[in-house]
């Protein structure tokens, strides 16, 4: 078995990436293949926690994230990532002043078929432990562009909300799985 089509979910806060995330799964799914969604580390830690990680965790999370999809990726054809290690580096670098996880996200993200990046114009919406804030999307966004840059991936913009945002991610998908089933051998 080739490896799965691994497409991951990035964004700041509250932007609606788990509920895409759970969206595009199902779609996909319905087309006949075989889907596994890998769930947002950070998010069960806080919940298991009763607290967000302290500087320390932080390089636990990032690396189970990654072994997460990658294991995912061995098991299904196609994987949808809420979120990937490269977003721990960020709220790292943003949280604790720490970049050094920028390197453990970047490699993550090149790992990757198809990076959606969601749009900040859903509005914030608390959610626990882990939300800052609308104050901190527009930071989080542009050290997250910054990183993407550097990794020399191109993301795909998703904007909008309801429908429109599940429509544009999946023809983003559709685009890139053809291109991804043409390259690799069967």
């Amino acid at each position: 078995m080739t490896r799965a089509f691994v497409m991951a979910l990035v964004g700041a806060e509250s932007t609606g990436k788990t509920t895409l995330a759970e969206g595009l799964a199902i779609a996909i799914a319905a087309r006949g293949l075989r889907v596994i969604r890998v769930d947002e580390v950070l998010r069960e830690f806080c919940a298991r926690q009763a607290r967000t990680p302290r500087h320390d965790e932080q390089e636990a999370i990032a690396r189970e994230q990654s072994r997460r999809i990658e294991v995912a990726a061995t098991r299904a054809e196609v994987v949808v990532a809420d979120t990937t290690a490269l977003m721990i580096a960020v709220y790292s670098d943003i949280v604790f002043a720490d970049p050094s996880l920028y390197c453990v996200g970047e490699v993550a993200q090149r790992a990757c078929d198809l990076t959606l990046l969601t749009a900040l114009d859903l509005p914030w919406k608390a959610d626990g432990l882990q939300r800052d804030g609308a104050h901190v999307q527009g930071s989080v966004d542009a050290r997250l562009r910054a990183a993407l840059v550097r990794a020399g991936v191109r993301p795909e913009s998703v904007a909008g909300s309801g429908s429109a945002r599940s429509v544009a991610a999946l023809a983003a998908f559709d685009r890139a799985y053809a291109e991804v089933r043409h390259d690799r051998p069967a």
